[in-house]
């Protein structure tokens, strides 16, 4: 038997009681369906099977989630925080064990490839850990000694919170949103993505199994235009964490306006990998492959505009094209994939759209441009050569696995292109030159910036991005700072001298 077969086997197996049960909501503690006992089915991108049945929410379902989140909020705040640490250490625990069922699940729902997703689980479960930890100090603040006054600061947690998460990478995502709230001292209402339902499901089971009273997270499936849009705008919903598109992001800002809703987004990138010609162009070559083609180049963060200067840039692109005609697109559960299916037919009608756009523009399509086989959203990993800046390709975002390259003649260039888009997520630079380095990093609009990497994470560090790419940092104190309400309290130290009027 096959690796392949193997863990198909092992998926089977995993799926019985979805496919039984199909996936309910889970609100104050309890397996419900939707009050409408409306459903909607979730399909595998790799074969277009049905998976199971999923719970439709409405804004009922919205309205007695956001109640439980509510009714628990005060025990769970109250709760000392080393008990809070106990739970999500638990639910870390709960998650590396069953991290297997996680990571097929995934891929299965999303289509990413287990080389990629196999880690997903212990990301995860290290979410948990680090915001766990440093729960006991969430709410400390700081000594402010005035003239007159001894300043303390303090934090508090702001309350219930909607939590939506999106269909790339869902697992791990939703822990790096609830893991600070839940430690913060919140309670959660979850939304996750339509089109990846099933570790959201197997995550908030987890979390109860871990100890978690009811109340304190509730999952609540459902579409955007209903349950996500009445969670936005639910009054007793004080803070909104979204991952997506920015035009969702807009969108949701606007519902919450009415209740002056608190909101984090981290939302689209077009983000830009620039290679000098003095950087160390074989790992170079290495990051730019990584950062847009793994995870189905289905990734915010992805380097989808490659800027190569001039001097260097035909060599580079030989070797480039080369090596993007080498990934091996296939079945995600086969370790031996490197690209598996996008996630949905509609979000595959919209990256084989761009193949188009690309010819029309004048761009030369190097590598790919094409579907693969005739079931299942598989598309060849794509590289556009020959583009300018003002092209369709190099302005919108694709998110798949497509790459367009630019080639800029010199520094000044070089920033003037990275800059030139309303996004400003990330952005990657490759030079051995350090004043050179410190310069562009400084003028480059963008909320993180890696030199001489590719993106790795470090769950300390702030993560988050600039105009249309977000508003908000994730990461160490950074989330608190979003789930928490800063306090300040000023103690007299003294009989200071207090106006008198009247007197």
């Amino acid at each position: 038997m096959t690796d392949l077969e193997t863990n198909i086997g092992k998926l089977n197996a995993h799926l019985e009681r979805f496919r039984a049960e199909g996936i309910r909501n889970l609100i104050g503690g309890a397996s419900v369906p939707a009050a409408s006992g409306a459903t909607f089915e979730t399909h595998s991108p790799v074969d277009e099977s049905l998976i199971c049945k999923v719970a439709r929410s409405s804004a009922e379902d919205v309205n007695t989630a956001a109640e439980a989140a509510k009714v628990a909020f005060p025990a769970w705040r109250d709760m000392p925080a080393a008990e809070r640490k106990k739970i999500l250490h638990r639910i870390a625990d709960l998650i590396v064990e069953r991290a297997e069922e996680i990571a097929l699940c995934e891929c299965w729902d999303t289509g990413q490839a287990l080389r990629f997703m196999s880690k997903a689980a212990l990301r995860g479960a290290e979410n948990f850990r680090f915001f766990a930890d440093r729960a006991p100090s969430a709410r400390d603040g700081q000594n402010l000694p005035s003239p007159t006054l001894m300043n303390v600061t303090t934090r508090v947690p702001i309350g219930p919170v909607g939590v939506i998460t999106p269909w790339n990478t869902p697992f791990m995502l939703s822990t790096w949103k609830i893991a600070p709230a839940l430690a913060a001292g919140c309670t959660v209402v979850h939304k996750p993505a339509e089109f990846s339902p099933l570790t959201a499901r197997i995550l908030a089971v987890i979390a109860h199994e871990a100890g978690l009273p009811d109340g304190v997270w509730n999952l609540v499936n459902g579409f955007g235009e209903d349950a996500g849009k009445r969670l936005t705008e639910h009054p007793d919903i004080k803070a909104i964490a979204f991952v997506g598109e920015s035009r969702t992001g807009s969108m949701i800002m606007k519902q919450g306006a009415d209740t002056l809703k608190r909101v984090h987004f981290e939302l689209g990138g077009k983000n830009p990998v620039v290679v000098f010609d003095d950087a160390d162009l074989d790992r170079a070559l290495d990051a730019v492959i990584f950062m847009i083609y793994s995870l189905n180049g289905e990734r915010c963060t992805s380097s989808s505009r490659l800027l190569i200067q001039d001097t260097v840039a035909d060599a580079f692109l030989k070797k480039l094209t080369e090596r993007v005609n080498n990934i091996r697109v296939g079945h995600p559960l086969d370790p031996a994939t490197e690209i598996g299916p996008l996630i949905h037919k509609e979000h595959f009608d919209k990256v084989t759209s761009y193949f188009e756009a690309a010819r029309a523009d004048g761009a030369t399509i190097a590598a790919g441009g094409q579907r693969v086989g005739d079931k299942g959203w598989f598309v060849r990993p794509t590289l556009f050569t020959g583009a300018t800046n003002d092209m369709t390709i190099a302005r919108e975002e694709i998110f798949g696995p497509v790459l367009t390259a630019i080639r800029f003649r010199d520094e000044k260039q070089a920033l003037t292109l990275a800059n030139d888009t309303q996004y400003g997520l990330t952005g990657y630079v490759w030079t051995n030159d350090l004043t050179r380095a410190l310069r562009f990093t400084d003028a480059l609009e963008a909320g993180m910036i890696w030199v001489n990497s590719e993106n790795v994470r470090h769950l300390p560090t702030p993560f988050g991005g600039v105009k249309a790419s977000g508003i908000g940092r994730d990461g160490g104190d950074w989330s608190f700072e979003f789930y928490m309400e800063q306090k300040h309290i000023g103690f007299a130290t003294g009989q200071h001298h207090i106006p008198r009027l009247g007197a």
